[in-house]
């Protein structure tokens, strides 16, 4: 780990490099920067309370940010012509754009065009994709997608969006149970014009139906499909989805499944799905602190078979070399709150081979949470898996691991004032979240300037955005750190991050936002490269 850069903390000036958003351009052809800084110019905080800001995206010509706010079901416009005083110009409620609206969960901005994901009031019948016009909130086109739509981009070019059908069941052996399919769909909007008026799109649809009759092969090779009596298309759920800069490749991060997906745009078709593997927390680099119970601070390995899986959320994507490469936040997700079925359980809940009952004290490995759906053999645990790793990785275009961060997402943050080590989103106690995915990375964005290529990862439990130099993917380098919570209150649970370019921004200054879900507040950043 080189600690070349120093922590910043604090709300007012703080060391960060400029981001771009994952399918965005680059500022490749400026000038190499020697060091980045922001500063706090603004901040707006919505009406709803926990949940209110989420996703945001800008749109340069009539400077409005567009949030989705999933407290109240609305995306929220702001004005953005004096960053440093963001205000509200209005409210969509998702009700007033379609009948069967529940939650808008995404929200993506090409040239004056507004695309929106929004989920049914029943999550598992068919959600809408919506496009309206930046300047009056028309809208342009829509198309029905699958269950769930999670998250939307656009290809870099913007003639088509992607959309994330998450597909999450209802519940599981129940007579009214529903567990509809997960996919992706692709959306050619290139014949959508600022002047259309509610066209109805054409969704193509890429799922996982061909891969039903390979289930046994999928998890003999690590792809986790557990969901009781589910088929493979019904199991895998999308996630997040990054697009290669030529367009033409999606890679979706399947996060329960701890796997990814490759799809080809231009046929709307899952190509492979590539299982991410487990991490050993008994190598050195990969510690954790595993208990909310020991009093401490207590980063180590473990003597004993404890796999980390990745189970990722955001995913971005860069290109060095001509050689594409995948950034993922590896945060973790249980299937645990669904009626007739919960995988999640604490280690001392377990019946225990004779190796892991002797770590099973509530100081060492007790308290963690684990799944249950593997690692058993005739009902006694021999190996155990826990949720997410802490960390962020690189992968090739083929879904190999060139990088991994190891521990040092804990170990950079066990010092921070601001924020106890491993503190909840909503609370400032030390050591809270240790027992479950620690400062859980949640989002990732990438950006270049000049030569260098920047990832942010957003920690989603004790807030803030981490900072690598990831210029030489297999030996990224960590740069700063910042974080605006203070104590319990601030900025809490930073959700999406959006960055803005110089020649777009409406100060002319790069700007970084950030949605923050658990305080409700949308940050402005304005970004200073330093020369």
């Amino acid at each position: 780990m080189n600690l070349k850069k120093t922590i910043v903390y604090g709300a007012s000036t703080l060391g960060l490099v400029a981001v771009l958003a994952a399918c965005g351009g680059s500022d490749a052809g400026e000038q190499t920067p020697s060091g980045l800084g922001l500063t706090k110019l603004g901040a707006f905080t919505h009406q709803g309370g926990e949940g209110s800001a989420e996703i945001t995206a800008y749109d340069a010509a009539s400077k409005k940010l567009f949030v989705v706010n999933g407290a109240v079901a609305s995306l929220d416009v702001l004005n953005l012509s004096n960053p440093a005083k963001p205000e509200l110009l209005k409210s969509i409620t998702m009700a007033s754009l379609w009948a069967d609206a529940g939650a808008a969960n995404s929200v993506a901005v090409h040239q004056g065009m507004v695309a929106l994901a929004v989920q049914a009031i029943d999550k598992t019948k068919p959600g809408r994709l919506i496009v309206l016009r930046a300047s009056d909130y028309a809208i342009l086109g829509t198309a029905v997608v699958g269950a769930l739509p999670d998250m939307v981009t656009f290809t870099p070019d913007g003639k088509t969006l992607l959309l994330a059908n998450e597909g999450e069941p209802n519940s599981y052996g129940a007579s009214d149970s529903v567990d509809p399919e997960g996919s992706i769909s692709v959306v050619d909007v290139s014949a959508l014009t600022l002047s259309s008026a509610n066209v109805t799109l054409a969704a193509k649809t890429a799922d996982f139906k061909s891969f039903n009759s390979q289930k046994d092969a999928l998890i003999a090779s690590g792809v986790r499909i557990y969901g009781p009596g589910a088929s493979v298309a019904q199991d895998l759920e999308p996630e997040y989805i990054t697009v290669s800069s030529d367009g033409k490749t999606a890679y979706v991060t399947l996060q329960e499944n701890n796997a990814l997906a490759i799809v080809d745009v231009a046929t709307a078709k899952v190509t492979s799905i590539k299982p991410l593997g487990y991490k050993d927390h008994s190598l050195a680099g990969n510690g954790l602190d595993a208990s909310d119970k020991d009093n401490a601070v207590n980063i180590r390995t473990w003597p004993v078979p404890l796999l980390g899986m990745y189970l990722p959320d955001a995913i971005a994507s860069y290109s060095v070399a001509g050689q594409t490469y995948l950034i993922t936040a590896n945060e973790g997700d249980a299937r645990a709150d669904w009626l007739g079925y919960n995988e999640e359980a604490r280690v001392k809940e377990l019946t225990l081979s004779p190796a892991l009952e002797a770590f099973k004290s509530d100081a060492q490995l007790g308290r963690l949470n684990v799944t249950t759906s593997l690692g058993a053999v005739n009902g006694v645990y021999e190996k155990l898996y826990a949720y997410g790793t802490r960390s962020f990785s690189i992968w090739n275009a083929q879904g190999q691991q060139v990088f991994d961060s190891g521990d040092q997402l804990e170990q950079l943050t066990k010092d921070l004032p601001q924020a106890k080590f491993n503190a909840s989103h909503s609370d400032n106690k030390q050591d809270d979240r240790s027992d479950n995915k620690g400062p859980e990375p949640e989002g990732v964005i990438v950006a270049q300037f000049g030569q260098k290529h920047y990832a942010f990862i957003g920690l989603e439990r004790i807030g803030g955005v981490m900072v690598y130099d990831v210029s030489q993917p297999s030996r990224p380098v960590y740069e700063t750190y910042i974080n605006t919570r203070s104590g319990a209150t601030g900025d809490l649970g930073p959700e999406g991050m959006h960055f803005v370019a110089a020649d777009k921004s409406p100060n002319g200054k790069p700007l970084l936002v950030v949605g923050n879900e658990v305080s409700g507040t949308t940050v402005i950043y304005q970004i200073n490269l330093k020369y």
